[in-house]
């Protein structure tokens, strides 16, 4: 028993020395500064940014990258291929009828008044159809409006999609003075 105990001294006075040469020779190079987190600066950027910060952890110390992995949830594959619930076209339709009336209605065409109102009748829109909580479909809303003076106008879109899963509904509004097209792509993810 008496050879046993010197041993295992031995052996860990040993792995004290060099826990302090090493810690000697990291700050004698200059690569562990005297912060209490451990962080340091690259002085040479090697294909890293200048101010890229390096952290050096110990295992008996928690770091905060250990504690932001256990708060990530990793979710499984549900291999679902197709939707669980379609694009209500018909609803979406009622919701652009009633959003180009009722901000359209007794409004006179303005150039800027009519680019300031694309942009918010698109935001209402994208709204209200989000409300409906349709799964995994990815919307796109376009609006235009312009000025009925006895114009011709064609208004064109392509995309590539599904014809199975993907849809759109699009809706026509006019006054005496303006224009108005919305429409609403639904684009299923996977």
């Amino acid at each position: 028993m008496s050879h046993f105990w010197p041993a295992w001294k031995q052996v860990m006075m040993t792995s004290d020395i060099a826990k302090d040469r090493t810690t000697h020779l990291l700050k004698k190079k200059g690569s562990v500064s005297s912060l209490s987190s451990h962080e340091f600066r690259r002085k040479e950027p090697h294909g890293r940014p200048k101010d890229s910060v390096s952290t050096v952890s110990y295992m008996d110390e928690p770091s905060q990258r250990e504690d932001a992995s256990r708060l990530i949830v990793q979710m499984e594959n549900t291999y679902q291929l197709g939707p669980t619930k379609h694009f209500p076209v018909v609803i979406v339709d009622h919701i652009l009828k009633d959003v180009l009336t009722n901000y359209l209605q007794e409004e006179r065409y303005e150039p800027e008044f009519c680019k300031q109102m694309t942009k918010t009748i698109s935001e209402v829109i994208k709204a209200q159809v989000k409300d409906l909580m349709i799964p995994r479909y990815k919307l796109i809303v376009v609006v235009h409006i312009g000025q009925l003076n006895s114009q011709s106008l064609l208004i064109a879109s392509r995309c590539l999609w599904d014809p199975k899963n993907d849809n759109f509904s699009s809706y026509l509004f006019r006054n005496s003075s303006l224009f108005a097209l919305a429409n609403v792509y639904s684009v299923y993810l996977e």
